[in-house]
């Protein structure tokens, strides 16, 4: 499992551009977290609707299905650039300069290659959704109120397309880091040891103490 990552920044290139990809990322991990907000809200208006009124929020379930694919994929990006996912780190931890960045970009081109065949069938999934003369330009939609179901189907092909440019942009990063043996490079997550973590973590609850006395 994926311990606390620190990506380092300097003015090379790729930290400028994995700086700039970086704020698309975060506005995508921010609407994610707006969407899991208004599916709370959902949720208050429905149960009150239900228990005072009698009358529950119409489509409930149609608009759980609209949002999901918001909650499920616009924050994946967010997670890779900080090494957020769960990964196993038995072998890939105990391993170190060249042989670890090699292993990573293995794994990473591994990830490179699946999530463009999620985009390839995403985007066809979406497709056979969208039709520019239909009713409102959707072929299916949601069982109870009719919701065109295709912006749901688009959101996942976009996510899966900024994943794939977050996974060339750390390709590039680790090839970089192996081709010059570096100790720290730049636009990848480096893995902190529980030490480091935790100093980090009573230096920022320092800081936030010494905040507040001020």
């Amino acid at each position: 499992m994926a311990g606390a990552a620190s990506v380092l920044s300097d003015d090379s290139r790729l930290s400028r551009l994995d700086r700039g990809f970086y704020r698309l990322e975060r506005f995508f991990a921010l609407l994610s977290g707006i969407a899991v907000f208004g599916l709370m809200l959902l949720a208050v208006f429905s149960v009150t609707g239900r228990n005072i009124f009698n009358q529950p929020l119409p489509g409930y379930v149609d608009w759980i299905e609209q949002i999901m694919p918001l909650i499920a994929f616009m924050g994946v990006s967010y997670a890779q650039r900080d090494g957020g996912h769960i990964r196993m780190d038995i072998l890939v931890g105990a391993l170190k300069g060249r042989a670890l960045y090699l292993a990573e970009f293995i794994t990473t081109f591994a990830i490179l290659i699946l999530m463009l065949l999620l985009v390839w069938g995403s985007w066809a999934h979406f497709e056979r959704s969208f039709d520019f003369s239909s009713p409102l330009w959707s072929r299916d939609s949601s069982m109870d109120i009719a919701l065109p179901l295709w912006p749901a189907k688009l959101l996942a092909p976009v996510a899966f397309a900024v994943l794939c440019v977050r996974l060339v942009l750390q390709l590039w990063g680790y090839m970089r880091a192996f081709v010059q043996g570096m100790d720290e490079p730049v636009g990848v997550p480096l893995v902190l040891d529980a030490a480091t973590v935790a100093a980090r973590e009573a230096e920022h609850v320092s800081r936030r103490e010494e905040e507040g006395a001020n």
